[in-house]
């Protein structure tokens, strides 16, 4: 059985799910969320052509230097409540104690307003172009809590509209319009700042709606208190910095240690992982609301049904590009010009490792959702360490491909890890059967075609490219093919709980 945080005293556990109800619910909110964040991608590209285009290499540097220092700001001006903001108002309705949501909303959301008041006073100091982005923090850390709020309410509309396309849309016209007048690299960074103004005050008024007028918060809290919100985001908050400082201690390190031009090979080599990235985004915040109720009910089949038929998604949608840049990394590579041909083995040990990667599932939200946020914690922080150590150790030694092997150790130890965790703690393991079709599925269309192709043709990229987009296609209508009559393992029937075997 499920182990879950202790139920609160008094609560009202909410049972008797809907058979295919949870997953239903999943599948349009990741639909939807996973259609939002390829116009993010889209758009998070246009944005680089324009900056890069409109300002120059001095400029665009500036530019992304300072909206690099502005996300960081931001992540930590949140302080961890993301996943709370989920978290607590999706346990508590499940508890049967929604008039609890409104008082857990201002506990987070406060400390919030305040943090990013300060954090954005502290970059005004830095002058610059961070200045100039640094009156915008609060409603960027504010938008992206209150829109986590909305999602605690199973809600994914406001994060899709808002945060997915409305918000990049008006960069991108902000943007668009100053590359046609040859804006300021000041104007420019308004443009991208600004539209977090707007998603805001719309983000807000959709928590509005779906919080309504709530009953007022009982004298006795029932165990929910502003400790047991702390308690559980002030790891996150940490754990937080630590994903931040994972994420871009090695590109730091191999400049460092190796020059600016491993640097940018490394880089080039492993941009198709953002890809995936946003697959697992999607699919996470769907899910996430859902799975923090029935942890908190003690519903281990729900939980489990929810976890292992989301990894079989995520299998699904991302195994096929992953196979397809480790056996076409060739044809990769040349898009960014001939210098990085010689990137082919960092591009494969990278895929290889996002396989693993996917295959383990939302994981580490699994573990938070269940309330061990301590344990998450110590798992970014271990895989901080395992980059450092590596890097610092391979680097000087094999370049890029050294910070290739240390990043696959990283995120090998910030999946295997947790993986291990929830087995021992909650009983549950995403590979259902589900994802072992949707791996065997990719692997025979994708997989052994890429790699046939490649051992016939070579490593030529534009014969390989014209070989591999014929077997690719061929592969694509089996692969679509074979899925509909094994759509029931698939999960994409919607069954009820407890249908997929482990």
């Amino acid at each position: 059985m499920v182990t879950a945080p202790a139920t609160q005293a008094g609560a009202r556990p909410v049972r008797g799910v809907a058979p295919g109800g949870p997953m239903r619910g999943v599948a349009r909110g990741g639909l939807a969320n996973l259609a939002g964040s390829a116009f993010t991608g889209a758009a998070g590209l246009g944005t680089t052509w324009l900056v890069a285009h409109g300002l120059g290499a001095h400029g665009a540097g500036g530019f992304f230097t300072a909206t690099a220092v502005f996300v960081v700001a931001t992540g930590v001006a949140k302080l961890g409540t993301q996943t709370s903001l989920v978290y607590w108002p999706a346990r508590l309705r499940a508890l049967g104690t929604p008039e609890l949501v409104g008082r857990c909303l201002r506990i987070g959301l406060v400390p919030v307003a305040v943090a990013s008041v300060l954090t954005g006073a502290a970059l005004w100091q830095a002058g610059g172009l961070v200045a100039v982005l640094a009156p915008v923090l609060p409603a960027a850390a504010l938008s992206d809590a209150v829109l986590a709020a909305t999602r605690g309410y199973r809600s994914m509309r406001p994060t899709v509209g808002y945060d997915r396309i409305l918000r990049p849309a008006l960069q991108l016209a902000g943007l668009g319009t100053l590359w046609l007048v040859h804006g300021s690299p000041e104007a420019f960074a308004l443009a991208w700042a600004l539209p977090y103004v707007p998603t805001l005050a719309l983000g807000v008024r959709a928590l509005r709606a779906l919080a309504g007028h709530s009953a007022a918060a009982p004298a006795d809290p029932g165990g929910f208190t502003a400790r047991a919100f702390w308690e559980f985001s002030a790891p996150r908050a940490l754990a937080g910095v630590a994903q931040l400082a994972l994420q871009r201690v090695d590109v730091v390190l191999v400049a460092a240690l190796a020059g600016l031009p491993a640097a940018a090979l490394y880089t080039v080599a492993g941009r198709f992982v953002i890809a995936g990235q946003f697959v697992n985004q999607a699919i996470s915040q769907a899910v996430q609301p859902r799975l923090a109720e029935s942890l908190a009910t003690g519903d281990a089949e729900v939980a489990r049904t929810l976890y292992q038929r989301a990894t079989c998604w995520l299998v699904l949608a991302t195994w096929p590009l992953y196979l397809l840049v480790a056996g076409y990394a060739p044809v990769y590579l040349a898009l960014f010009g001939g210098h990085y041909a010689g990137a082919a083995t960092i591009t494969a040990v990278l895929a290889a490792t996002m396989l693993v990667a996917t295959a383990c599932g939302m994981v580490d939200m699994v573990l938070a959702m269940a309330g061990r946020t301590r344990w998450n914690l110590g798992n970014v922080v271990a895989a901080l360490a395992v980059t450092v150590v590596a890097d610092v150790t391979l680097i000087p030694r094999y370049g890029a491909l050294g910070a290739a092997l240390g990043l696959a150790a990283a995120v090998l130890t910030n999946n295997l890890l947790p993986l291990a965790q929830i087995g021992y703690a909650l009983r549950l393991h995403p590979f259902g059967a589900g994802t072992r079709v949707a791996g065997l599925l990719a692997v025979a269309c994708f997989g052994v075609p890429a790699l046939v192709t490649r051992i016939v043709v070579g490593d030529r990229p534009t014969v390989l490219a014209a070989a591999g987009a014929a077997v690719t296609v061929a592969g694509a209508v089996g692969y679509v093919g074979a899925a509909y009559p094994l759509r029931r393992p698939l999960g994409l029937l919607f069954p009820g709980p407890g249908k997929e075997k482990s």
